[in-house]
Protein backbone atom coordinates (compact mmCIF):
# COMPACT_ATOMS: atom_id res chain seq x y z
CA UNK A 1 0.00 0.00 0.00
CA UNK A 2 1.28 3.46 -0.85
CA UNK A 3 2.18 5.27 2.38
CA UNK A 4 0.03 8.29 3.19
CA UNK A 5 1.72 11.35 4.62
CA UNK A 6 0.70 11.60 8.30
CA UNK A 7 -1.23 14.76 9.11
CA UNK A 8 1.41 15.86 11.62
CA UNK A 9 4.08 15.78 8.91
CA UNK A 10 1.73 17.53 6.50
CA UNK A 11 1.12 20.39 8.94
CA UNK A 12 4.85 20.73 9.57
CA UNK A 13 5.52 20.84 5.82
CA UNK A 14 3.15 23.78 5.44
CA UNK A 15 4.70 25.61 8.37
CA UNK A 16 1.66 25.21 10.60
CA UNK A 17 1.82 24.98 14.36
CA UNK A 18 -0.44 25.13 17.38
CA UNK A 19 -4.06 25.91 16.53
CA UNK A 20 -3.64 25.42 12.78
CA UNK A 21 -1.82 22.10 13.26
CA UNK A 22 -4.68 20.78 15.39
CA UNK A 23 -7.14 21.82 12.68
CA UNK A 24 -5.19 19.89 10.05
CA UNK A 25 -4.97 16.75 12.20
CA UNK A 26 -8.58 16.75 13.41
CA UNK A 27 -10.12 17.51 10.02
CA UNK A 28 -8.01 14.76 8.41
CA UNK A 29 -9.12 12.25 11.05
CA UNK A 30 -12.77 13.28 10.64
CA UNK A 31 -12.58 12.58 6.90
CA UNK A 32 -10.86 9.27 7.74
CA UNK A 33 -13.91 8.32 9.84
CA UNK A 34 -16.18 9.06 6.88
CA UNK A 35 -14.07 6.89 4.60
CA UNK A 36 -14.28 4.12 7.19
CA UNK A 37 -18.05 4.40 7.50
CA UNK A 38 -18.91 4.55 3.83
CA UNK A 39 -17.08 1.27 3.21
CA UNK A 40 -18.19 -0.58 6.34
CA UNK A 41 -21.67 -1.50 5.09
CA UNK A 42 -20.35 -2.99 1.87
CA UNK A 43 -17.82 -4.98 3.88
CA UNK A 44 -20.46 -6.63 6.08
CA UNK A 45 -23.36 -7.14 3.65
CA UNK A 46 -22.12 -10.62 2.61
CA UNK A 47 -22.04 -11.66 6.29
CA UNK A 48 -25.47 -10.17 7.03
CA UNK A 49 -26.99 -12.06 4.11
CA UNK A 50 -25.17 -15.30 4.87
CA UNK A 51 -26.34 -15.30 8.50
CA UNK A 52 -29.80 -13.93 7.61
CA UNK A 53 -29.38 -11.25 10.28
CA UNK A 54 -32.85 -9.94 11.20
CA UNK A 55 -34.10 -11.90 8.19
CA UNK A 56 -32.31 -9.48 5.88
CA UNK A 57 -32.57 -10.07 2.13
CA UNK A 58 -30.52 -8.69 -0.76
CA UNK A 59 -33.32 -6.20 -1.46
CA UNK A 60 -33.23 -5.07 2.19
CA UNK A 61 -29.46 -4.57 2.01
CA UNK A 62 -29.85 -2.48 -1.15
CA UNK A 63 -32.48 -0.32 0.56
CA UNK A 64 -30.26 0.19 3.61
CA UNK A 65 -27.27 1.13 1.44
CA UNK A 66 -29.39 3.59 -0.54
CA UNK A 67 -30.87 5.21 2.58
CA UNK A 68 -27.38 5.60 4.02
CA UNK A 69 -26.36 7.61 0.96
CA UNK A 70 -29.61 9.59 1.05
CA UNK A 71 -28.79 10.56 4.64
CA UNK A 72 -25.31 11.63 3.61
CA UNK A 73 -26.76 13.81 0.85
CA UNK A 74 -29.23 15.44 3.26
CA UNK A 75 -26.49 16.16 5.78
CA UNK A 76 -24.18 17.63 3.16
CA UNK A 77 -26.83 20.02 1.80
CA UNK A 78 -28.16 21.14 5.18
CA UNK A 79 -24.87 21.69 7.00
CA UNK A 80 -23.54 24.43 4.71
CA UNK A 81 -25.96 27.25 5.62
CA UNK A 82 -25.80 26.20 9.28
CA UNK A 83 -22.00 26.26 9.32
CA UNK A 84 -21.97 29.69 7.68
CA UNK A 85 -24.46 30.89 10.29
CA UNK A 86 -23.39 29.14 13.52
CA UNK A 87 -19.72 28.47 12.86
CA UNK A 88 -17.61 25.58 11.58
CA UNK A 89 -16.38 24.29 14.93
CA UNK A 90 -19.71 23.55 16.61
CA UNK A 91 -21.28 22.09 13.47
CA UNK A 92 -18.35 19.72 12.95
CA UNK A 93 -18.41 18.50 16.53
CA UNK A 94 -22.18 18.08 16.48
CA UNK A 95 -22.02 16.13 13.23
CA UNK A 96 -19.35 13.78 14.59
CA UNK A 97 -21.37 13.13 17.75
CA UNK A 98 -24.58 12.50 15.74
CA UNK A 99 -23.10 9.87 13.43
CA UNK A 100 -21.07 8.29 16.27
CA UNK A 101 -24.15 7.85 18.46
CA UNK A 102 -26.31 6.26 15.79
CA UNK A 103 -23.42 4.14 14.53
CA UNK A 104 -22.97 2.58 17.98
CA UNK A 105 -26.71 1.82 18.03
CA UNK A 106 -26.71 -0.02 14.66
CA UNK A 107 -25.71 -3.46 16.08
CA UNK A 108 -28.57 -3.13 18.61
CA UNK A 109 -31.28 -2.76 15.93
CA UNK A 110 -34.06 -5.32 16.40
CA UNK A 111 -35.50 -5.13 12.88
CA UNK A 112 -34.44 -4.37 9.34
CA UNK A 113 -36.50 -1.17 9.43
CA UNK A 114 -34.72 0.02 12.58
CA UNK A 115 -31.35 -0.89 11.04
CA UNK A 116 -32.21 1.26 8.01
CA UNK A 117 -33.42 4.22 10.12
CA UNK A 118 -30.26 4.20 12.22
CA UNK A 119 -28.10 4.16 9.10
CA UNK A 120 -30.17 7.00 7.59
CA UNK A 121 -29.70 9.24 10.65
CA UNK A 122 -26.02 8.33 10.98
CA UNK A 123 -25.68 9.26 7.31
CA UNK A 124 -27.04 12.75 8.00
CA UNK A 125 -24.29 13.36 10.56
CA UNK A 126 -21.71 11.75 8.32
CA UNK A 127 -22.63 13.83 5.28
CA UNK A 128 -22.11 17.03 7.25
CA UNK A 129 -18.55 16.15 8.26
CA UNK A 130 -16.72 16.30 4.95
CA UNK A 131 -17.90 19.75 3.72
CA UNK A 132 -17.14 21.38 7.06
CA UNK A 133 -13.76 19.63 7.34
CA UNK A 134 -12.77 20.75 3.85
CA UNK A 135 -13.93 24.30 4.58
CA UNK A 136 -11.95 24.51 7.83
CA UNK A 137 -8.83 23.05 6.23
CA UNK A 138 -9.04 25.57 3.39
CA UNK A 139 -9.54 28.48 5.77
CA UNK A 140 -6.56 27.49 7.90
CA UNK A 141 -4.27 27.30 4.86
CA UNK A 142 -2.80 30.21 2.86
CA UNK A 143 -5.05 30.96 -0.12
CA UNK A 144 -2.44 29.78 -2.63
CA UNK A 145 -2.38 26.33 -0.99
CA UNK A 146 -6.10 25.61 -0.83
CA UNK A 147 -6.05 22.98 -3.56
CA UNK A 148 -3.51 21.02 -1.55
CA UNK A 149 -5.63 21.54 1.57
CA UNK A 150 -8.58 19.82 -0.13
CA UNK A 151 -6.68 16.97 -1.76
CA UNK A 152 -4.50 16.13 1.24
CA UNK A 153 -7.56 16.16 3.51
CA UNK A 154 -9.24 13.66 1.21
CA UNK A 155 -6.35 11.19 1.54
CA UNK A 156 -7.93 10.53 4.93
CA UNK A 157 -11.01 9.20 3.16
CA UNK A 158 -9.09 6.49 1.31
CA UNK A 159 -7.03 5.70 4.41
CA UNK A 160 -10.27 5.07 6.31
CA UNK A 161 -11.53 2.82 3.52
CA UNK A 162 -8.34 0.75 3.65
CA UNK A 163 -8.56 0.45 7.46
CA UNK A 164 -12.13 -0.84 7.20
CA UNK A 165 -11.16 -3.41 4.59
CA UNK A 166 -8.25 -4.71 6.65
CA UNK A 167 -10.23 -4.77 9.91
CA UNK A 168 -13.17 -6.54 8.23
CA UNK A 169 -10.84 -9.36 7.22
CA UNK A 170 -9.89 -9.85 10.87
CA UNK A 171 -13.33 -9.78 12.54
CA UNK A 172 -15.11 -11.99 9.94
CA UNK A 173 -18.55 -12.85 11.38
CA UNK A 174 -18.24 -10.48 14.36
CA UNK A 175 -19.31 -7.53 12.22
CA UNK A 176 -20.67 -5.58 15.20
CA UNK A 177 -17.08 -4.77 16.21
CA UNK A 178 -16.69 -2.60 13.11
CA UNK A 179 -19.52 -0.30 14.23
CA UNK A 180 -18.44 -0.17 17.86
CA UNK A 181 -14.88 0.77 16.85
CA UNK A 182 -16.15 3.54 14.56
CA UNK A 183 -18.63 4.94 17.09
CA UNK A 184 -16.18 4.99 19.99
CA UNK A 185 -13.46 6.51 17.80
CA UNK A 186 -15.91 9.21 16.76
CA UNK A 187 -16.73 10.10 20.38
CA UNK A 188 -13.02 10.33 21.20
CA UNK A 189 -12.44 12.62 18.21
CA UNK A 190 -15.37 14.84 19.27
CA UNK A 191 -13.90 15.23 22.78
CA UNK A 192 -10.51 16.20 21.36
CA UNK A 193 -12.23 18.65 18.99
CA UNK A 194 -13.96 20.29 21.94
CA UNK A 195 -10.65 21.08 23.61
CA UNK A 196 -8.35 21.57 20.63
CA UNK A 197 -10.28 22.59 17.51
CA UNK A 198 -10.36 26.37 17.03
CA UNK A 199 -13.05 28.25 15.16
CA UNK A 200 -12.16 29.39 11.68
CA UNK A 201 -10.76 32.92 11.79
CA UNK A 202 -12.06 33.53 8.27
CA UNK A 203 -15.59 32.75 9.51
CA UNK A 204 -15.19 35.09 12.47
CA UNK A 205 -13.97 37.91 10.22
CA UNK A 206 -16.81 37.30 7.76
CA UNK A 207 -19.35 37.42 10.60
CA UNK A 208 -17.92 40.68 11.90
CA UNK A 209 -17.81 42.30 8.47
CA UNK A 210 -21.34 41.36 7.43
CA UNK A 211 -22.94 41.77 10.85
CA UNK A 212 -25.44 39.04 9.95
CA UNK A 213 -25.84 35.42 10.98
CA UNK A 214 -28.17 34.41 8.17
CA UNK A 215 -26.71 32.87 5.01
CA UNK A 216 -29.57 31.53 2.86
CA UNK A 217 -28.99 29.01 0.09
CA UNK A 218 -30.50 31.54 -2.34
CA UNK A 219 -27.27 33.53 -1.93
CA UNK A 220 -25.71 31.02 -4.33
CA UNK A 221 -28.35 31.83 -6.95
CA UNK A 222 -27.29 35.46 -7.26
CA UNK A 223 -25.68 36.49 -10.58
CA UNK A 224 -22.20 36.63 -9.07
CA UNK A 225 -22.31 32.95 -8.18
CA UNK A 226 -24.95 31.31 -10.40
CA UNK A 227 -22.74 30.43 -13.37
CA UNK A 228 -20.09 28.91 -11.14
CA UNK A 229 -22.73 27.12 -9.06
CA UNK A 230 -24.32 25.31 -12.01
CA UNK A 231 -20.94 24.17 -13.33
CA UNK A 232 -19.83 23.03 -9.89
CA UNK A 233 -23.04 21.09 -9.22
CA UNK A 234 -22.88 19.25 -12.54
CA UNK A 235 -19.15 18.51 -12.19
CA UNK A 236 -19.60 17.28 -8.61
CA UNK A 237 -22.53 15.06 -9.66
CA UNK A 238 -20.49 13.51 -12.46
CA UNK A 239 -17.37 13.17 -10.31
CA UNK A 240 -19.05 11.31 -7.46
CA UNK A 241 -20.99 9.18 -9.94
CA UNK A 242 -17.62 7.97 -11.25
CA UNK A 243 -16.08 7.47 -7.80
CA UNK A 244 -18.95 5.40 -6.42
CA UNK A 245 -19.73 3.62 -9.68
CA UNK A 246 -16.15 2.41 -10.04
CA UNK A 247 -15.71 1.50 -6.37
CA UNK A 248 -18.94 -0.49 -6.43
CA UNK A 249 -18.70 -2.32 -9.75
CA UNK A 250 -15.07 -2.38 -10.93
CA UNK A 251 -14.38 -5.98 -9.75
CA UNK A 252 -17.57 -7.24 -11.42
CA UNK A 253 -16.86 -5.37 -14.66
CA UNK A 254 -13.33 -6.77 -14.71
CA UNK A 255 -14.64 -10.27 -14.10
CA UNK A 256 -17.22 -9.88 -16.89
CA UNK A 257 -14.36 -8.86 -19.18
CA UNK A 258 -12.78 -12.26 -18.62
CA UNK A 259 -10.25 -11.48 -15.91
CA UNK A 260 -10.10 -14.05 -13.07
CA UNK A 261 -11.75 -13.08 -9.77
CA UNK A 262 -8.46 -12.49 -7.83
CA UNK A 263 -7.24 -10.15 -10.57
CA UNK A 264 -10.59 -8.34 -10.68
CA UNK A 265 -10.67 -7.79 -6.90
CA UNK A 266 -7.04 -6.66 -6.83
CA UNK A 267 -7.91 -3.89 -9.28
CA UNK A 268 -10.06 -2.22 -6.61
CA UNK A 269 -7.01 -1.88 -4.37
CA UNK A 270 -4.90 -0.63 -7.29
CA UNK A 271 -7.62 1.91 -8.12
CA UNK A 272 -7.68 3.34 -4.59
CA UNK A 273 -3.90 3.43 -4.26
CA UNK A 274 -3.92 5.45 -7.46
CA UNK A 275 -6.55 7.68 -5.87
CA UNK A 276 -4.27 8.53 -2.93
CA UNK A 277 -1.34 9.29 -5.24
CA UNK A 278 -3.58 11.41 -7.47
CA UNK A 279 -4.87 13.45 -4.53
CA UNK A 280 -1.34 14.32 -3.43
CA UNK A 281 -0.13 15.18 -6.94
CA UNK A 282 -3.31 16.95 -8.04
CA UNK A 283 -3.29 19.46 -5.20
CA UNK A 284 0.30 20.52 -5.80
CA UNK A 285 -0.24 20.87 -9.56
CA UNK A 286 -3.46 22.85 -9.10
CA UNK A 287 -1.89 25.31 -6.68
CA UNK A 288 0.92 25.99 -9.14
CA UNK A 289 -0.90 25.81 -12.49
CA UNK A 290 -4.42 26.88 -11.55
CA UNK A 291 -7.33 24.83 -10.24
CA UNK A 292 -9.64 25.13 -13.25
CA UNK A 293 -7.01 24.17 -15.83
CA UNK A 294 -5.77 21.26 -13.72
CA UNK A 295 -9.31 19.96 -13.17
CA UNK A 296 -9.96 20.12 -16.92
CA UNK A 297 -6.79 18.13 -17.57
CA UNK A 298 -7.68 15.57 -14.93
CA UNK A 299 -11.16 14.97 -16.36
CA UNK A 300 -9.73 14.76 -19.90
CA UNK A 301 -7.21 12.08 -18.93
CA UNK A 302 -10.00 10.27 -17.03
CA UNK A 303 -11.97 10.00 -20.28
CA UNK A 304 -9.02 8.33 -22.00
CA UNK A 305 -8.28 5.93 -19.13
CA UNK A 306 -11.92 4.85 -18.76
CA UNK A 307 -12.20 4.25 -22.50
CA UNK A 308 -9.02 2.14 -22.38
CA UNK A 309 -10.57 -0.09 -19.69
CA UNK A 310 -13.26 -1.14 -22.19
CA UNK A 311 -10.52 -3.01 -24.10
CA UNK A 312 -9.46 -6.46 -22.85
CA UNK A 313 -5.74 -6.37 -22.05
CA UNK A 314 -3.48 -9.39 -22.30
CA UNK A 315 -0.85 -8.01 -19.92
CA UNK A 316 -1.48 -7.81 -16.17
CA UNK A 317 1.17 -5.09 -15.89
CA UNK A 318 -0.57 -2.96 -18.51
CA UNK A 319 -3.93 -3.53 -16.83
CA UNK A 320 -2.54 -2.51 -13.43
CA UNK A 321 -1.04 0.63 -14.96
CA UNK A 322 -4.28 1.71 -16.65
CA UNK A 323 -6.37 1.05 -13.52
CA UNK A 324 -3.79 2.87 -11.37
CA UNK A 325 -3.87 5.92 -13.66
CA UNK A 326 -7.67 5.78 -13.67
CA UNK A 327 -7.59 6.09 -9.87
CA UNK A 328 -5.01 8.88 -10.06
CA UNK A 329 -7.12 11.09 -12.31
CA UNK A 330 -10.76 10.15 -11.61
CA UNK A 331 -10.69 10.41 -7.82
CA UNK A 332 -8.67 13.62 -7.63
CA UNK A 333 -10.69 15.31 -10.41
CA UNK A 334 -13.72 15.11 -8.13
CA UNK A 335 -11.84 16.62 -5.17
CA UNK A 336 -10.36 19.40 -7.31
CA UNK A 337 -13.95 20.54 -7.88
CA UNK A 338 -14.20 21.03 -4.10
CA UNK A 339 -10.87 22.88 -4.18
CA UNK A 340 -12.32 25.26 -6.77
CA UNK A 341 -15.26 25.94 -4.43
CA UNK A 342 -13.04 26.77 -1.44
CA UNK A 343 -10.97 29.11 -3.59
CA UNK A 344 -13.78 30.82 -5.52
CA UNK A 345 -16.33 31.65 -2.81
CA UNK A 346 -15.78 34.13 0.05
CA UNK A 347 -15.84 32.87 3.64
CA UNK A 348 -19.38 34.17 4.21
CA UNK A 349 -20.88 31.59 1.82
CA UNK A 350 -18.02 29.10 1.44
CA UNK A 351 -19.47 26.34 3.60
CA UNK A 352 -22.91 26.74 2.03
CA UNK A 353 -21.38 26.42 -1.44
CA UNK A 354 -19.29 23.41 -0.49
CA UNK A 355 -22.25 21.72 1.20
CA UNK A 356 -24.42 22.20 -1.88
CA UNK A 357 -21.68 20.79 -4.14
CA UNK A 358 -21.23 17.78 -1.88
CA UNK A 359 -24.97 17.20 -1.46
CA UNK A 360 -25.79 17.33 -5.17
CA UNK A 361 -22.73 15.21 -5.86
CA UNK A 362 -24.08 12.59 -3.46
CA UNK A 363 -27.06 12.17 -5.76
CA UNK A 364 -24.53 11.08 -8.38
CA UNK A 365 -23.12 8.60 -5.87
CA UNK A 366 -26.55 6.94 -5.81
CA UNK A 367 -27.20 7.16 -9.55
CA UNK A 368 -23.81 5.78 -10.61
CA UNK A 369 -24.00 2.37 -8.94
CA UNK A 370 -27.67 2.05 -9.93
CA UNK A 371 -27.11 2.61 -13.66
CA UNK A 372 -23.98 0.45 -13.73
CA UNK A 373 -25.83 -2.27 -11.84
CA UNK A 374 -28.59 -2.17 -14.44
CA UNK A 375 -26.01 -2.61 -17.21
CA UNK A 376 -24.46 -5.56 -15.36
CA UNK A 377 -27.88 -7.14 -14.80
CA UNK A 378 -28.61 -6.79 -18.51
CA UNK A 379 -25.37 -8.62 -19.29
CA UNK A 380 -23.72 -5.63 -21.00
CA UNK A 381 -21.61 -4.33 -18.10
CA UNK A 382 -18.45 -4.79 -20.12
CA UNK A 383 -17.65 -2.87 -22.23
CA UNK A 384 -20.68 -0.58 -22.04
CA UNK A 385 -20.16 0.17 -18.37
CA UNK A 386 -16.84 1.80 -19.23
CA UNK A 387 -18.39 3.59 -22.21
CA UNK A 388 -20.91 5.01 -19.77
CA UNK A 389 -18.18 6.11 -17.34
CA UNK A 390 -16.18 7.72 -20.15
CA UNK A 391 -19.26 9.68 -21.27
CA UNK A 392 -19.82 10.85 -17.69
CA UNK A 393 -16.21 12.07 -17.51
CA UNK A 394 -16.81 14.03 -20.75
CA UNK A 395 -19.81 15.73 -19.12
CA UNK A 396 -17.66 16.51 -16.07
CA UNK A 397 -15.05 18.09 -18.37
CA UNK A 398 -17.68 20.23 -20.09
CA UNK A 399 -19.11 21.35 -16.74
CA UNK A 400 -15.69 22.49 -15.52
CA UNK A 401 -15.14 24.25 -18.85
CA UNK A 402 -18.10 26.54 -18.07
CA UNK A 403 -16.63 27.67 -14.75
CA UNK A 404 -15.44 31.27 -14.65
CA UNK A 405 -11.76 31.97 -14.34
CA UNK A 406 -11.11 32.65 -10.69
CA UNK A 407 -11.37 36.42 -10.66
CA UNK A 408 -13.83 36.11 -7.79
CA UNK A 409 -11.29 34.10 -5.81
CA UNK A 410 -8.64 36.79 -6.32
CA UNK A 411 -10.96 39.38 -4.79
CA UNK A 412 -11.80 36.96 -2.00
CA UNK A 413 -8.15 36.29 -1.22
CA UNK A 414 -7.39 40.01 -1.16
CA UNK A 415 -10.25 40.73 1.26
CA UNK A 416 -9.30 37.85 3.56
CA UNK A 417 -5.62 38.86 3.50
CA UNK A 418 -6.43 42.47 4.45
CA UNK A 419 -8.84 41.32 7.16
Amino acid sequence: MTPVTPPSQTSARFGLAGRDAWTVVLCWITVLLEGYDLVVLGAIIPTLLKTHHLGMTAADATTIATLSLVGVAIGAVCVGPLADRLGRRHLLMGSVVLFSLFTVLVPLADSVAMFAVLRLIAGVGLGACMPVSLTMMAEHMPAHRRARASTLTMTGYHTGAVITSLLALQVTDNWEILFYVLGIAGFVVAVVQWFRLPESEAFVRARQSTGSDRVPFTELLKPAYLRAGIGIWVASFMGLLLVYGLNTWLPKLMNDAGYPVPTAVTQLLVLNVGGVVGLIIGGFVADRRGIKGTTLGWFAVSVVMLACLSVKMGSDILLDLVVFLTGVFVFSAQVLVYAYVTNFYPASVRSTALGSASGIGRIGSIVGPSITGALVTAGIGHPRGFYFFAAVAVLGFLAVLTLPRQTQSLRTQAVEAVA
